[in-house]
């Protein structure tokens, strides 16, 4: 009888989740080890923050995905530190052994090192950061009708900064329920006098994608009333006022920041391991450079290829590849077989803007308008784990196209007098 050899993850994104469900069971235990105890959907986490979609409509509980393994075993811990030498990893609620570790823990928002901006704008990496938002602008607008002339001004200025696939989608969305929701809610509140302003460095919204795909995201958000305003970069925000480099500021209670990411840092891998943007060198199978038995997925892994000689892109398709490839090799390294590298197949991005709106760019054709607006959302929901979310949102979609309404807008914070029981 074969011993299994045990394998920590760490991280339940889409490259953890993965790698998990392709393991051999026969072959590997499992443990996975994430902060928080469910996988997250984050290509919709804007929707959850322009109240179109319901958290729990993109979020899985990791114990539930995995019911059936039982191989598996999951914790709900962070991880401190790794000890390569004794192939050990220091957590919060003790310390685990393993013969190999996978590291799969992501990105989270670079501030470039302005912890003004840090600590006075919102982020959009997790579930908890789209609830956050949601609550924030449902509430920015309850102030509004309280508000004098002088306030209202910062109150009806909304910024997002980067306009990568999350920040043209977010101001899509917010665009959308400042037409068609929030006059029904408001009748009070002026919403011409509503800006949403879109900033971002580089000359063009969704500067990674095609041609078409720039110009035609760039001509649905002005059109919407979107304000957009590229090369230009932010130099700080003080809660009240956002400072451009160029001299100007914007008066705006907020801020919504989409400009870049950074690798989450875990402990005890050298610093001679990492790349720029904190991510983790690693060869054709995604082991880290120098190590004989860590491995990295997914945007954490910064692996150089003849066709990407500057890593690949940071995209949930790369790591679940990355994820169904190391699965593969580890069973070949087993059963004493070669390994086999890794490249990333592109197979095309895409970004909706809102209702019949949305660009689409496969290997051998760009396009938008609805059918791109169609294939984005078909695509989307193939990717959703339950066959009940995947309805759910079907119905939200569905009922939201129909009626150009929804009615997931709560305020779910705690006051305080709750805050002192």
């Amino acid at each position: 009888m074969v011993t299994k050899k045990k394998i920590i993850i760490v991280g339940g994104g889409f490259a953890g989740i993965k790698l998990v469900s392709k393991l051999d069971e026969n072959l590997f235990d499992v443990l996975l080890i994430d902060k928080i105890n469910h996988h997250q959907f984050q290509p919709l986490f804007y929707q959850v923050a322009a109240s179109q979609l319901e958290p729990s409509s993109i979020s899985f509980p990791l114990r539930n995905i995995f019911k059936n393994k039982t191989n598996v075993q999951i914790r709900l811990a962070e991880v401190l530190n790794v000890d390569i030498e004794n192939n050990k990893i220091k957590t919060t609620i003790g310390d685990f052994e393993y013969d190999y570790l996978v590291i799969a823990i992501g990105c989270k928002t670079n501030f470039f090192g302005n912890n003004d901006i840090s600590k006075y704008s919102f982020t959009l990496k997790t579930t908890y950061d789209a609830i956050l938002i949601r609550n924030h602008i449902l509430q920015t607008f309850e102030n509004i009708i309280s508000a004098n002339d002088n306030e209202k001004e910062s109150l009806l200025n909304l910024v997002i900064v980067g306009a990568g696939p999350t920040g043209v989608e977010l101001a899509g969305a917010f665009a959308e329920i400042k037409k068609n929701v929030l006059p029904k809610d408001y009748h009070g509140i002026d919403f011409s006098k509503l800006k949403i302003i879109l900033i971002e460095g580089t000359k063009n919204t969704l500067n990674s994608m095609s041609s078409n795909a720039k110009i035609a995201s760039r001509k649905y958000l002005q059109e919407m009333d979107v304000s957009v305003l590229t090369e230009t970069f932010v130099q700080n925000y003080d809660g009240d006022i956002l400072t451009l480099k160029n001299g100007n500021s914007i008066k705006t209670k907020t801020v919504i920041w989409t400009a870049g990411v950074t690798g989450n840092i875990i402990q005890g891998i050298p610093d001679n391991c990492f790349a720029g943007a904190n991510r983790i060198k690693v060869n054709r199978i995604n082991k880290v450079v120098g190590s004989k038995n860590i491995f990295a997925l997914g945007d954490i892994a910064f692996m150089e290829t003849p066709k990407y000689p500057k890593g690949h892109p940071q995209l949930a398709n790369v790591a679940i590849n990355q994820a169904k490839n190391l699965a593969k090799n580890f069973k070949r390294v087993i059963q004493g077989r070669e390994t086999v590298d890794y490249e990333y197949k592109d197979l095309g991005s895409m970004a909706t803007i809102g209702r019949n709106k949305a660009v689409v760019d496969f290997p051998f054709i760009n396009f938008n308008g609805y059918f791109a607006w169609v294939i984005w959302m078909f695509l989307h929901l193939m990717l959703i784990l339950s066959v009940k979310n995947k309805l759910i949102i079907f119905i939200n979609w569905a009922w939201a196209y129909i009626t150009k309404d929804t009615s997931l807008r709560l305020i779910l914070t705690q006051n305080e007098q709750d805050s002192t029981k």
